[in-house]
């Protein structure tokens, strides 16, 4: 098996080396494992791509890249150039540092990368690792992804919906923010919403007089409602979330053609 890796928090990334090791233990003997990721920091940045400037690549090793652009970036990058004599069989992006559950799954990068798989043809995973009081003390803080990653990501693959519609299915992995030992199993949780939880700016006025805003997050273990990601994992449970990047309310279609047409 042939499989990409990207992230968005840089090549440099300690949650990269983790996903690494999973994807050459998912790869196998005679698989390869190709590396194309963020020279910097690229978190938030969700499924933004660079059309207003080129994008630096560079070769750092074998089968690893690193590029001036975001995830999405990245994978255009390992499709179009790094791998262009083949493409890969499954693109995997993280382990980001931190959760993508709830409302961060619309602005990960992580997610971004991932999407962008699915929308040039290939099957994608987004793995991320929730940080809090049972993990982030932890000697290794992502250990419960290091440890169970191999077999959460071989189950999707053995077991998981992959089908082959316009907008594919790919699917959102957080592992909850406990030791390894303590991960109660798998749930499939649709994606939550944290109450009072909302991005917000901080203004600061630099010693030139000139004003900049920080971008200031809200509280990551407000709850969601029972069953959804962000809950699952505050209950110890490694939560997987089936994606499309169709953002049609296919719901509300019908009732609004009775209004409208």
């Amino acid at each position: 098996m042939r499989i990409l890796l990207t992230n968005d928090d840089g090549i440099n990334a300690p949650g990269l080396k983790v996903l690494e090791e999973i994807a050459t233990e998912i790869a196998g003997p005679g698989g390869e494992v190709w590396t194309v990721a963020p020279a910097f920091e690229q978190s938030g940045v969700g499924h933004c791509i660079n059309y207003s400037h080129p994008t630096m690549l560079a070769e750092l090793g074998p089968r690893r890249f690193a590029a001036e652009g975001s995830p999405a970036d990245c994978v255009l990058a390992g499709l179009y150039e790094v791998l262009k004599d083949g493409p890969p069989d499954l693109v995997l992006s993280g382990v980001n540092r931190g959760n993508n559950s709830a409302e961060n799954v619309l602005y990960s990068g992580t997610v971004g990368g991932a999407m962008e798989a699915v929308l040039q043809g290939l099957p994608a995973i987004a793995l991320s690792q929730f940080y809090g009081p049972g993990n982030v003390d932890l000697e290794n803080q992502f250990e419960a992804s290091a440890v169970h990653g191999v077999e959460t990501v071989r189950k999707l693959l053995d077991h998981g919906i992959w089908d082959d519609e316009p907008y594919r299915l790919f699917y959102n992995v957080n592992f909850p923010p406990l030791p390894a030992d303590e991960v109660k199993g798998i749930k499939v949780a649709a994606q939550g919403s944290r109450e009072g939880t909302r991005f917000g700016v901080k203004p600061h006025v630099s010693p030139t007089g000139r004003m900049f805003m920080w971008v200031t997050g809200g509280p990551q273990h407000n709850p969601t409602a029972p069953g959804t990601d962000s809950a699952v994992n505050l209950e110890g449970y490694i939560s997987v979330t089936p994606l499309r990047a169709d953002l049609t309310a296919h719901e509300t279609l019908d009732d609004l053609r009775k209004c409208l047409e």
